[in-house]
């Protein structure tokens, strides 16, 4: 059987998404499994074990004319299904006209009329549904019911690219966010570094991309701890990953570094700020706590991604988080 899943939202929606290739693979392990999602974001998936190929659409440069590549291939393959995990209209048409024999996707897509099977994609701040288990409701009909949970693949030589940084007891911090209102302010990161590097005996790695270095550089100067060192832009999504999976702890945002914790399975604490856990993208890790701001703010959460500032003005959602209700392993 051939198989296409389209995930081409961000990072971590694509680590999410992880959870239906795990799924698919335990049912019909003699499968081909091919993987669609946007240019940049193809590593955090190479060498799954799981997957046949990663198809990459450039988004940025000739969009429109990749997109008809993409369908000329995807129309030759023959797919047995097409599984969108992604909600707009480019990955609808491409399903649409996939060629496939099944396509499967959620009813937000406004493509969705035209698949074979649609589901709702609910969203509210109180919701009780994790992204995961929406996603895979895509493919209950043909697997189960059951919950599978995302999982990322370093490899040996991703653990030993990492290896002298694990010679001490360590604690990783990853401080960035695309959107500001997902991103805890910096003064408050070096509030929890200085609580730390009270307890004496931790090792701090501040993770990020390449355009995070300049963030992680200004934490460490004001934060002025020797035991603190900044790893933005050196590691891989992957090496990344193999850091935070043997870590004491690791401090999150709202992003994509607290889904890779949970497709690794790492102890990770998940600080929350313009958005909420109900939205159904919290931590799956078995070691896993959410921190959030005691205040009642009618405000939050003010959007599902973010925004480039806050809208009230005040970003009370984060500046009025207590450093002392977030914990530091003894």
């Amino acid at each position: 059987m051939k198989i296409l899943i389209i995930q081409t939202a961000f990072l971590g929606d694509v680590i999410l998404a992880t959870s239906v290739i795990e799924k698919l693979y335990a049912f019909y392990p003699d499968s081909s499994i091919d993987f669609l999602l946007r240019k940049g974001n193809q590593s955090i998936l190479e060498n799954h074990p799981s997957i046949n190929e990663i198809i990459i659409w450039d988004k940025k440069q000739h969009k429109y004319r990749n997109l008809i590549s993409l369908i000329t291939k995807i129309r030759s393959t023959k797919y047995d299904y097409i599984i969108n995990l992604h909600r707009f209209i480019a990955s609808g048409i491409i399903t649409v006209l996939g060629n496939a024999k099944h396509t499967v996707g959620f009813d937000k897509n406004p493509c969705s009329v035209f698949f074979e099977k649609r589901y709702p994609h609910l969203i509210s701040k109180i919701g009780k549904q994790h992204e995961t288990e929406r996603c895979l409701k895509l493919i209950e009909s043909f697997t189960d019911s059951t919950i599978t949970k995302p999982k990322l693949y370093p490899t040996e030589r991703d653990f030993a690219k990492v290896r002298n940084y694990q010679n001490d007891i360590y604690i990783c911090v990853a401080p960035a966010s695309v959107w500001f209102t997902k991103q805890f302010p910096k003064e408050k990161w070096v509030a929890l570094l200085r609580k730390i590097s009270a307890k004496k005996k931790y090792t701090v790695y501040l993770l990020g991309a390449p355009g995070d270095k300049e963030l992680c550089s200004q934490i460490l100067i004001e934060a002025c701890d020797e035991r603190t060192i900044n790893l933005a832009g050196e590691l891989s999504i992957l090496q990344t990953a193999a850091l935070m999976k043997s870590a004491a702890m690791n401090y999150v945002n709202d992003s994509a570094p607290m889904h890779i914790a949970s497709a690794i399975n790492a102890p990770v604490t998940a600080i929350f700020c313009s958005t909420v856990p109900g939205f159904g993208f919290g931590p799956l890790s078995d070691l896993s706590s959410i921190i959030e701001t005691q205040e009642l703010l009618n405000c939050k959460p003010c959007g599902l991604h973010g925004y480039a500032k806050c809208p009230e003005g005040h970003f009370k959602c984060a500046l009025s988080i207590n450093i002392n209700d977030i914990r530091v392993p003894e």
